[in-house]
């Protein structure tokens, strides 16, 4: 086993596949990774801090052409979502290699990372597909407001620059997974 952990971060819109790219990374790594998702997170708030001005809220626009679904956050969720690049750090000091899959949607995510970070081995990984692949998997999944892709799509990647830019809508989860695998010598 490699020294020092590994720390892969994917970053991409909601239904672009992190999920489905980080555990065929599991797979196909000769590796341990832990999988830490920003939707685990968000699955401790409180059910009370849905909808509500101090949590989080999601709200579908239906304007002129398809529906938007932006996302809000108050001052109790953005506690919790600058304390997760901490809390995947602990883990990392613990010796174990990380994936995290996250959505950079507000701004500052990277430079979090990268200050807790700052003594491993770190890759940055966006994640791209096309807009209507994204929908269309937003749609079958059944478990995501409608609209919520899009509202992401222009944001998470403003700004950003990767290690690895990998397009999910051309490549299978495992073909992704062994380009990410190979890269970074982890096959």
């Amino acid at each position: 086993m490699d020294s020092q952990p590994k720390i892969i971060i994917l970053n991409g819109v909601s239904s672009v596949g992190k999920s489905t790219l980080a555990r065929a990374v599991q797979n196909a790594s000769r590796l341990p990774f832990l999988h830490v998702s920003l939707d685990a997170f968000l699955a401790m708030i409180p059910a009370r801090l849905f909808d509500h001005p101090d949590g989080i809220a999601f709200r579908t626009l239906e304007a002129d052409g398809p529906p938007v679904t932006e996302v809000t956050t108050g001052p109790i969720v953005d506690r919790m979502l600058r304390g997760i690049p901490s809390a995947v750090a602990a883990l990392a000091a613990a010796g174990n290699n990380i994936i995290v899959d996250e959505v950079f949607f507000r701004g500052g995510e990277r430079q979090g990372y990268a200050d807790a970070f700052a003594d491993f081995d770190v890759v940055f990984v966006g994640l791209f597909a096309p807009l209507d692949v994204v929908e269309a998997r937003e749609r079958a999944r059944g478990d995501r407001d409608i609209g919520l892709a899009r509202w992401q799509y222009d944001r998470v990647h403003a700004g950003q620059t990767y290690d690895l830019e990998i397009d999910t809508g051309e490549a299978s989860a495992a073909e992704a997974a062994r380009t990410l695998c190979e890269c970074l010598n982890i096959t």
